[in-house]
């Protein structure tokens, strides 16, 4: 069968994994072809800002830890050890490098970055071609490695969806896709890397795997394309499954349309309420936006509102409590021309009225609960202690009044996580637990090392894991053919 492939690697997707093996393989000297289902290349990376890395270049110059051990340590203990050790380890191990060949390939770092407060320095932040590191700053990678991937040989064929797996005997031996609208096409490969996305934008699979309503109790980043394709093609091929989940975050619904800076005051350490009027969090836990999105997911209706008055709505125009490299907003300018604006854009989920009853009637909260929890929290910041939660004295400050404010949030996520198991050289596993011939996987669909949330203690693990996955499985595919032929 080798003799007659057309190529030695097929690629399926054109992400960040995508990328990465197609272009470790053609520096390899294997034949690549990629096959991308969109118009363009890049995925969900061209909405990021950088790849984990630890003991870069950057991080060592910086004196910056964790050591390899200490991150290894430190995500196991995250995790609980309810993930594949030897696979976690493997990427770790390999990220710092990672981040020296994306240089070699003309990919400039800003800095190695930390999320929030108690995160590690392990973001790598891209670069962008113009202004500073920011969302999207990593579609500047994605540029960079496309037009590596074509100097060096590797085939990238656009709008061209896989519709499934061609196997052999139990091997995988090619893809069938179709180019541009036309008619199907089987090619042959030695060898096939499964690398779409996961399935962030698949409201079935989001139902069905993770338990959240698509555009109901979860807003995620929808990224075109990111369907699930390739785990649904991986299971028909007698893959293992893993768990699978959302990586979530928090917010108002679309973000990314929200003034920054409003979105940074919506998102300080003030009084989080669910819908029956209780708080229900530490709201200095805020910054950490996994550890947030899983306790409001744990609410009524999978919601929750950010309560702020007029004497607050001051003390933000002079500076934020927290800020994040994400939105670095150091304080709340231009703040009622901001609301004015976005209040009469009509997009909802923030709120303003002249009473706390008032707002109660507007967001749905339970109106005599609320009442009772402002109270019990404004004699907690009298006395300088929260006794429910023990939140910081520092952001104890009364709510009075004047004018009320409330932005509602829900769960939302970067992606996906999980769906294809896969071992540390990114072999895919069959129900024996044993690699499938000629198939393998890297990035998000095959992501089942974090557990049951994301860690963002470690910025930059969905990119780096995307990255550093898909040059051990192109390294894999060499070794392997190398041997045999």
């Amino acid at each position: 069968m080798e003799n007659r492939a057309d190529v030695d690697v097929a690629i399926i997707a054109a992400g960040a994994a995508g990328l990465a093996a197609a272009i470790a393989a053609a520096q390899l000297g294997l034949t690549v072809a990629v096959f991308e289902k969109n118009a363009v290349t890049g995925g969900t990376a061209n909405r990021g800002m950088g790849p984990l890395g630890i003991e870069s270049r950057h991080t060592r110059a910086r004196l910056f830890r964790p050591t390899k051990d200490e991150a290894f340590e430190a995500f196991m203990n995250y995790t609980h050890w309810r993930v594949d050790a030897n696979l976690v380890r493997a990427f770790l191990n390999k990220s710092g490098d990672t981040i020296h060949w994306l240089e070699s390939l003309g990919v400039t770092f800003a800095e190695p970055a930390t999320y929030f407060s108690g995160s590690y320095p392990t973001w790598h932040l891209v670069q962008p071609e113009n202004g500073p590191p920011g969302p999207g700053g990593a579609a500047t990678m994605m540029k960079i490695l496309t037009q590596r991937a074509l100097e060096l040989g590797v085939k990238i064929h656009l709008n061209a969806p896989v519709s499934r797996l061609i196997t052999d005997n139990g091997a995988v031996t090619g893809v069938l896709t179709a180019r541009d609208g036309g008619t199907t096409e089987t090619i042959r490969a030695r060898s096939v890397v499964i690398a779409t996305g996961g399935f962030g934008n698949s409201a079935e699979m989001i139902r069905d795997h993770a338990g959240f309503e698509l555009d109901k109790d979860i807003f995620p980043f929808k990224i075109p394309g990111v369907t699930g394709d390739g785990i649904r093609m991986a299971w028909e091929a007698g893959a293992l499954k893993t768990d699978m989940g959302m990586e979530l975050v928090y917010g108002m619904p679309d973000p990314l349309t929200v003034p920054p800076a409003l979105h940074e005051a919506c998102r300080q350490p003030h009084v989080m309420v669910n819908l029956l009027g209780k708080r229900f969090m530490d709201e200095s836990v805020m910054p950490n936006v996994t550890f947030t999105a899983n306790a409001i997911a744990q609410q009524k209706d999978k919601t929750a509102f950010l309560l702020f008055d007029s004497g607050i709505l001051e003390d933000m125009k002079r500076d934020f409590d927290t800020r994040n490299r994400v939105f670095p907003k150091e304080r709340f300018d231009d703040a009622e021309a901001t609301i004015e604006t976005y209040l009469a854009s009509g997009k909802g989920n923030f709120y303003r009225a002249p009473t706390l009853a008032a707002l109660s009637a507007q967001t749905g909260i339970d109106g005599e609960t609320l009442s009772n929890v402002i109270e019990t929290y404004n004699g907690y910041c009298a006395q300088g202690y929260d006794a429910q939660f023990n939140k910081p004295q520092r952001y104890l400050r009364p709510l009075t009044g004047g004018v009320w404010y409330a932005a509602r949030h829900f769960p939302s996520a970067y992606g996906s996580a999980g769906g294809i198991k896969i071992n540390e050289h990114a072999e895919v596993l069959g129900q024996d637990w044993r690699p499938i011939p000629g198939l393998y996987a890297a990035g998000t669909d095959a992501c089942s090392i974090y557990g049951d949330s994301y860690p963002f203690i470690f910025p930059g693990t969905s990119m780096g894991f995307a990255l550093n996955t898909g040059r051990i499985a192109a390294e894999t595919i060499y070794a392997a053919l190398k041997t045999y032929g």
